[in-house]
């Protein structure tokens, strides 16, 4: 007996429906109101933010409560000091937070210049955590960025000088392209703090840190930007404790 096949076609309705529902969840996505990266707790047991100037006046006792750590913006580039640097430092080092700084890295000026400007920024002291070098595009570089013969040699003076002067080899905060550009090939042997806000960060990607929200909103303060960055440590409370102190 032969069966006959009968092809039914979807009404168009439905298809412009089921098209829409898509376009929405998508879009809610986009926007982080559906989030797909939460990590959990029992996972990633070990929290933390980082801040800037953008996040105005902190009361270190309020935002420090259910975090483990900070990372706070010190420097950019050879010359610029983050306005709240120096406050912030010396409160957070008042709360129970594991404190570092950060320094977001210039393509306009040289690795030595912007060390210098770190360092003489960014005290150190007993247990600090491991100074941070942020590498992303920015301005007119996202379109036209430099190639890596160019940066590469730049980061490796910069990261290297921190690392004699502090004794802690340094971590590379970085967005995707960053990493794939400068990262991924020549500096593998640093720590990665890897941003990925909508997705859990590729596992082919060893992270010590993961940026995996920019629009949290948190209690204790009261800057021109509403949201603040989390971030996760991969890794126990116990090995956090022991992370990134000098032998």
């Amino acid at each position: 007996m032969v069966k006959l096949i009968v092809k039914h076609k979807l009404p168009m309705v439905v298809v412009i429906g089921v098209g829409l529902i898509c376009a929405v969840l998508l879009a809610l996505v986009y926007l982080r109101v559906i989030k797909l990266n939460t990590p959990s707790r029992k996972a990633y047991p070990v929290r933390g933010a980082d801040v800037s100037s953008y996040q105005g006046d902190i009361d270190w006792t309020v935002l420090s409560k259910n975090l483990d750590f900070v990372f706070i913006k010190a420097t950019e580039g050879s010359k610029h000091l983050d306005g709240k640097f120096a406050y912030n430092y010396a409160e957070a080092r008042g709360t129970d937070l594991r404190v570092g700084a950060y320094h977001f890295f210039s393509f306009e000026s040289g690795g030595d210049t912007q060390a210098d400007n770190y360092i003489a920024n960014v005290e150190k002291f007993d247990g600090m955590l491991p100074p941070v070098v942020d590498v992303e595009l920015y301005g007119d570089y996202r379109a036209d960025p430099l190639p890596a013969e160019d940066v590469v040699p730049q980061l490796k003076t910069l990261l290297e000088k921190l690392e004699e002067h502090y004794g802690l080899k340094p971590i590379i905060y970085a967005t995707g392209t960053a990493y794939n550009m400068y990262v991924k090939e020549d500096l593998a042997d640093y720590d990665l703090w890897i941003r990925s806000v909508y997705f859990k960060p590729e596992s082919s990607k060893q992270w010590t840190f993961w940026q995996y929200s920019d629009t949290a909103t948190l209690d204790g303060y009261d800057g021109e930007e509403k949201h603040i960055d989390l971030n996760v440590f991969n890794g126990s409370a116990e090995e956090f404790e022991k992370y990134g102190c000098a032998e």
